[in-house]
């Protein structure tokens, strides 16, 4: 990209003179002569870029840092971050939010902008949306995109293909099984990000401790989303082995979906399974009451689907997630990491969020629950049937 080298050089000079600043100064008490100033104004107006940059006072700041620090002089830097989520998804959200706040933080110890949110889309669930972000996001020659969710960060690989912008990816469930990357160790491109892979065996320890006599599984997804591929197979393997039976439905739509519900509880599902599914996410607030009604407990692969009025969400805590997608971001514009050997970050899928309204029209009790499957979790949290996680 044009401006991307010019901005690499910039931090590479700053980073030169606090080099000499460290060496030359008054044994790393923060102050410098008045011919060390003479002599740091010189390169900075060659370079035509202010790099007055007050970074004296941490000459012992580790190399390429984007963590702890005091604040720095703005460098006059501005990096452009095109973030493109998916569909609106409290879980999603606290993605893309924790991304926003965490470049907003990293910035002034940084002495840069991250300029992220005139480049900030939401896709709708629309492929013609997603790809209409893409080339957007390409003509405005941001310097990385974030991709939110599988089916985006299909379309920004895609969209960045004969370009240099990299691509970090946040929310993937399956980045190999995806074609995104060649391997979670080694991406072997120019993409690279975090994924929220599903523990699907312990998800299902949860439900055999909540229902040991289970013989009915539902298994409810979209067939078309690849985030619940890999989820389902697993799903199929471990009641395979324990001898559960299972009912599979599918649908692509809020009603199809509905109507998957229904036929479900009318096949004597005991409980229903979901994986990372973005698409019965959306269709949660409306399939919810049924399984209520029918005395059925829905678990679900992340804590919106509880927020929405699941009975169990288990998976990875979003909001960390986001954090880390954004220092991933922040190392990749900073060239301490090439996407094509930074391995792609996973995490521990220990949470798991109990609705309690749900919980209560079950006619179940949130600290038994809690206290049978403590044990199988890292956290256990009580959620209530709400919107979002800021209004919960």
């Amino acid at each position: 990209m044009k401006n991307r080298m010019k901005k690499i050089l910039t931090l590479a000079v700053a980073g030169c003179m606090v080099c000499s600043l460290a060496a030359c100064g008054n044994s790393g008490s923060g102050e410098s002569t008045e011919e060390e100033e003479v002599t740091e104004a010189e390169p900075a107006e060659e370079e035509g870029t202010e790099v007055d940059v007050v970074v004296e006072e941490e000459p012992d700041e580790e190399e390429g840092s984007a963590h702890a620090g005091e604040p720095v002089e703005d460098t006059g830097v501005v990096y452009k971050v095109g973030i493109c989520n998916y569909v609106n998804d409290p879980s999603l959200e606290q993605i893309e939010n924790a991304i926003g706040a965490e470049l907003d933080a990293q910035g002034p110890e940084l002495g840069v902008t991250f300029s992220y949110e005139d480049y900030s889309f939401n896709g709708q669930g629309d492929q013609t949306n997603l790809n209409s972000i893409g080339a957007q996001l390409v003509a405005e020659d941001v310097d990385i995109i974030v991709a939110i969710a599988t089916p985006t960060a299909l379309v920004m690989q895609n969209a960045t293909a004969d370009t240099d912008i990299p691509v970090v990816f946040s929310a993937v469930s399956d980045p190999v099984g995806s074609d995104l990357v060649a391997s979670m160790d080694e991406p072997g491109g120019s993409i690279t990000g975090t994924s929220d892979a599903l523990a699907t065996e312990d998800i299902f320890d949860i439900i055999l401790a909540l229902d040991p006599d289970v013989t009915n599984v539902g298994l409810l997804y979209d067939s078309s989303q690849d985030s619940s591929t890999q989820a389902i197979a697993d799903a199929k393997a471990y009641l395979d082995e324990a001898g559960i039976t299972y009912t599979e439905k599918t649908g692509t739509t809020t009603d199809d979906l509905s109507l998957a519900a229904d036929s479900l509880i009318a096949s004597g599902c005991e409980v229903v399974f979901t994986p990372t599914d973005n698409t019965v996410q959306v269709a949660e607030p409306s399939i919810y009451q049924k399984f209520i009604d029918a005395g059925v407990k829905h678990y679900c692969g992340a804590d919106s689907f509880a927020l929405v009025g699941a009975f169990c969400g288990y998976g990875v805590d979003y909001e960390n997630l986001g954090t880390m997608t954004a220092d991933m971001v922040i190392d990749i514009l900073f060239g301490e990491q090439d996407p094509a050997t930074t391995p792609v970050m996973t995490f521990d899928n220990g949470k798991a969020s109990i609705n309690t309204d749900t919980c209560e029209a079950l006619g179940l009790d949130y600290d038994e629950i809690s206290e049978t499957i403590a044990p199988l979790c890292t956290a256990v949290e009580p959620l209530t049937t709400s919107t979002s996680f800021d209004e919960e």
